[in-house]
């Protein structure tokens, strides 16, 4: 794993580049992941892969990982989420997840969050205007067709880093990594710090709405421990989501990583995320 100094210092640098679009196209060098992988002598490496061809922002996956995971419905938090990004013709990048798409997407209105009626910035993609205040509104941007360049959806999920900085950070040993792979949250022993949200470049974790713990998806842990298939995968109907274990030659997820091309997102921090995307695009933040 990396240091919490490292992390930190490239964490930094994270910020100091502005978030740099280009790394999110970072292409994965299959040889290169072989040779990782061989040092590890478990048998399994649960891997995640998203296809944002096949993706249509139909928000299923997000419905069925709510109800599966006691996440409450109509909380404004979620283990995974859908993005829609809208490229405009003048380079512009629009980008929306209305209540993480768990509705899928029911306008062709960017969603900018909520804001207030004097034009204040909009500050929260998720919440509800009530949550904010009497002078809040929901506030939306209308995108003219013949102005779009090109348009897309992009799954998120726990990146299940190889070297996780939630780990590192986590002053009780709350969180930690599985021989195979997955990074859990105990919940009787998490205290509530937070230092876990803070650190995950990825911003895949918040506190649960219920238990007031740290929270976030673990690959349906539960379910692929026992040979089953986590919640969104079960749920897409077109199969842009999959897992599978990277140490099995065999798999067809192991096959599509080692033979296409697959980018991961934020590269340049360091942690090594193992969920990978085929159709990744610059855009993507």
């Amino acid at each position: 794993m990396i240091s919490r100094r490292n992390f930190l210092k490239t964490t930094a640098a994270g910020i100091a580049a502005g978030a740099l679009s280009l790394s999110a196209l970072e292409i994965i060098d299959p040889k290169k992941l072989i040779a990782e992988e061989a040092k590890d002598k478990s048998k399994v490496r649960w891997v995640f892969l998203v296809d944002t061809y096949k993706c249509v922002g139909c928000g299923l996956c997000v419905k069925a990982c709510k109800n599966e995971n006691e996440i409450p419905y109509d909380a404004n938090v979620t283990r995974t989420w859908v993005e829609r990004y809208v490229i405009t013709k003048d380079g512009k990048v629009h980008a929306d997840t209305p209540k993480g798409a768990r509705d899928g997407f029911t306008t062709s209105k960017i969603d900018l969050g909520v804001g207030t009626e004097d034009g204040g910035n909009p500050n929260d993609i998720l919440a509800k205007p009530e949550e904010h205040g009497p002078n809040a509104v929901h506030k939306f941007e209308e995108i003219n067709p013949r102005d779009i360049d090109k348009a897309f959806f992009v799954p998120k999920l726990c990146n299940q880093c190889e070297n996780p900085p939630c780990v590192q950070v986590c002053p009780v040993g709350a969180t930690y990594q599985t021989a195979d792979g997955v990074v859990l949250v105990d919940r009787t022993w998490c205290i509530g710090c937070g230092y876990c949200i803070m650190g995950c470049p990825y911003g895949v974790r918040f506190f649960h709405p219920v238990y007031h713990t740290a929270e976030k998806c673990n690959f349906c842990y539960h379910r692929i421990s026992k040979g089953l298939k986590t919640a969104c995968v079960q749920a897409c109907p077109f199969g842009a989501r999959q897992i599978g274990n990277l140490k099995d030659p065999s798999d067809p997820v192991t096959k599509i990583i080692m033979t296409e091309r697959v980018g991961v997102l934020k590269e340049e921090y360091g942690t090594k995320p193992q969920v990978f995307y085929i159709g990744l695009d610059r855009e993507v933040r």
